[in-house]
């Protein structure tokens, strides 16, 4: 449940009316979308490094195109691609390119499953030819180019399919993939979900051979959920979810000699109950690397696996007493040493190793998190990198040595900076914003970080908003059990340090996670702003255990989730009733997915304290999530039961005194129905008062059509009614 599992995924567009200075923002003006910004759609720094590619709609067609800039003049050089020209194929999503530019692989028909996978038609397209074919008449997934861009391989019905251009051969290399029991090449739900992957292959360097992951999920626990629909007869869906404590799938890691039309299983070692998080060649066509995990995951070995013999070496071990994190982040240099980055000194940072996994150096130093790893330019052996040195509310992005010399800033403004590198790292495009400034890409030059032309603003939509009441979010810290927690507040106009003031907060609290950073508006800030506009002033702390402080603050929550966080939250509360300008007598909290099990909580543990919370679509007991996420932070039920029982919510029911909502989405298959079901249980056992909603086969979004309108009307009238 990483901070992603609160961020809404989906696109908000925003309708706007003419109207007088100073209007309020409504929940129709909100979720029939959102003041957005523009940006740039799936951007390629082509190989030349001096070109870049991006989507298009023309304007006057709708076709879509791939358009080719210059990054300096920022002229159109080319149209690469237009749909007015594929024949069938008259619109696709995405693009993605062989190594060599020449063949480009289009996505349409795009079918979501889960958070990260989907299924969809695909075509690949020649450059020099202009000619096009279709890999397959049945949706397929995850189709990835071989480096040489003469082959293709893919996933149908969890089995691996490689396509050779030149032959026309398509080979199938398993035969053994069925749903809900074998998967060959894309992961299971869990590692999806907490591993953030779905490809589970990859092609060697020479484009001779496969390395996949494969899954067998017999013997994991079965979860299903109605399906309702319009239909006479809801549907049931029924997937493989591993929940705490209880059988992962069990993986194994398998070569594939295309040449040789070989298939060989790689025995990793002595691994009993294992997590394969990822596997990538490295620069050498004949050596794999894996990343095996223990099932505490505070044991990471790195393995070098000779692809010839199928022996495996452990280059690099990493110990943690709590957890060890999985990034993508391990980069190979043409010498095979590697880049990797790890928190062994008690802050992210990025170390240099040999082939054969000694420590050249520790390129990166400081009381500050790395948060981003863009790549080494091998030329000018430069790391290109961001963090948060400047504040850990605000990014930078930075260039360092190889050595970990001559570290330069790149980035000027203050606020949220990001970048995007030309393929030999001469140029970039900075994606900047702050609290009052929307984003803005600026071409920005690789060595100096000066700029070179801006490429586009997003003024009009400050244009926009300066006829609404646009309130500020005022940064700061405040001490709490000491720390010293990062803080934002949103204030009415009018607002007078003499009177009295409804207090609403916000809060995600999750292990990593961070909610107050210096960066434009989200969708709920404008929804903060409308009710500060009604008279509440709003606020958001992130407590102990969330993020980019170091690893000493993000895991002192470990093996006790929801009960630090929980007491800096109540902490927090008091602190801002003390303030002269706050009514601690109306105080409330809301959250969604752990931020839900936290408003939960808070309301239950201090009723004293918060009048009234909101909690959408909540953890209410550990046991009922994941394996890979809940196991990180509180090892097993078997093993920590009074880790998961001591801050459930559903064991504090008989607290409830102030107004509660509780709100669920029925097709939840991440944090499921059942969490909100047993704390409905619970709730009536206790004869306790409460309002709740299940939004009718929706997902941990819990959005589409209507949907997230309806929601927020329903939160604003129960805050209204009852703070």
């Amino acid at each position: 449940m990483k901070i992603t599992k609160l961020l809404f995924a989906i696109a908000f567009f925003v309708v706007l009316v003419a109207s007088a200075q100073d209007k309020t923002f409504t929940l129709e003006e909100i979720w029939g979308g959102v003041f957005s910004t523009e940006g740039l759609e799936s951007l390629h720094s082509m190989k030349n490094g001096t070109e870049y590619s991006v989507i298009e709609q023309d304007a006057v067609s709708g076709a879509i195109n791939i358009e080719v800039y210059n990054y300096e003049s920022g002229e159109k050089t080319k149209t690469l691609v237009t749909s007015s020209s594929l024949g069938d194929l008259s619109t696709f999503q995405g693009y993605s390119f062989s190594k060599d530019e020449n063949r480009i692989l289009l996505s349409s028909q795009l079918e979501q499953i889960y958070r990260h996978s989907s299924r969809g038609i695909y075509h690949v397209y020649d450059v020099p030819s202009k000619g096009i074919f279709k890999v397959s008449d049945k949706k397929i997934q995850e189709p990835l180019l071989s480096p040489d861009g003469n082959k293709i391989a893919y996933v149908l019905d969890n089995n691996i399919y490689m396509l050779n251009f030149a032959t026309g051969q398509e080979v199938q290399l398993t035969d053994d993939g069925k749903k809900n029991e074998i998967i060959n090449g894309i992961t299971d739900w869990v590692y999806e979900e907490e591993f953030a992957f779905v490809r589970a292959f990859d092609w060697s360097a020479d484009s001779k051979k496969i390395a996949f992951l494969r899954f067998d999920e017999r013997e994991v626990p079965e979860f299903s959920m109605d399906v309702y629909s319009k239909d006479l007869y809801p549907k049931q869906e029924v997937f493989k979810y591993p929940k705490a404590g209880e059988k992962n799938a069990k993986v194994s890691l398998y070569v594939a000699d295309i040449t040789a039309m070989t298939l060989d299983e790689v025995k990793l070692g002595d691994y009993k109950d294992f997590y394969i998080p990822r596997i990538k060649w490295t620069a050498n066509p004949d050596v794999l690397s894996v990343q095996v995990m223990n099932r505490h995951q505070n044991n990471l070995d790195l393995i070098f696996v000779d692809a010839k013999t199928k022996t495996p070496k452990v280059v690099l071990n990493e110990k943690d007493t709590a957890y060890v994190d999985i990034t993508d982040n391990l980069t190979f240099l043409e010498d095979n040493s590697f880049i990797w980055t790890s928190e062994k000194d008690g802050f992210n940072h990025i170390y240099h190793y040999t082939t054969t996994g000694e420590l050249i150096n520790q390129v990166t130093k400081g009381a500050w998190e790395v948060t981003n790893y863009y790549g080494y330019d091998k030329k000018n052996k430069k790391i290109y990198y961001q963090s948060v040195e400047n504040g850990s509310i605000n990014r930078d992005v930075y260039s360092i040595a190889l050595d970990g010399k001559d570290k330069k800033r790149l980035s000027e403004k203050e606020g949220t900076n990001d970048a995007d590198f030309s393929a030999d790292f001469s140029f970039y495009i900075n994606y900047f914003s702050n609290t009052t400034t929307p984003y803005e890409y600026t071409l920005n030059n690789g060595k100096t970080g000066a700029i070179v032309r801006e490429i586009k603003n997003n003024k009009g939509l400050l244009e926009k908003l300066g006829k609404y009441d646009v309130r500020p979010k005022e940064f700061s810290t405040i001490e709490i059990n000491g720390e010293k927690l990062n803080t934002w507040m949103i204030k009415p106009k009018d607002f007078d340090p003499t009177k009295k003031y409804p207090l609403f907060m916000f809060q995600y609290s999750g292990p990593g996670s961070q909610m107050v950073k210096n960066s434009w508006h989200r969708a709920n800030d404008y929804w903060y702003m409308m009710l500060a506009k009604q008279g509440y002033i709003v606020a958001c702390v992130d407590g102990r255990g969330t993020g980019l402080k170091g690893a000493k603050f993000k895991k002192v929550t470990q093996n006790d989730l929801g009960n630090l966080e929980v007491q800096d939250q109540i902490a927090v509360a008091k602190h801002f009733g003390a303030l002269e300008y706050i009514d601690d007598s109306r105080i409330g909290i809301w959250g969604w997915s752990y931020g839900g099990f936290m408003s939960s909580n808070c309301l239950f543990k201090a009723p004293d304290v918060f009048k009234m919370a909101i909690a959408v679509a909540p953890v209410t007991n550990w046991r009922f999530y994941d394996t890979v996420y809940t196991e990180r932070y509180l090892m097993t039920p078997q093993e920590n039961a009074k880790g998961y029982d001591d801050n459930s919510p559903i064991n504090f029911v008989n607290g409830l005194k102030g107004k509660f909502l509780l709100i669920h989405g029925s097709a939840d298959d991440n944090v499921h129905v059942q969490n909100t079901m047993q704390l409905v249980e619970a709730l009536i056992q206790a004869n306790k008062d409460f309002d709740w909603a299940i939004y009718p086969d929706k997902n941990h979004g819990i959005y589409g059509g209507n949907t997230r309108l309806h929601l927020y009307n329903k939160m604003t009238n129960f805050i209204t009614n009852n703070l």
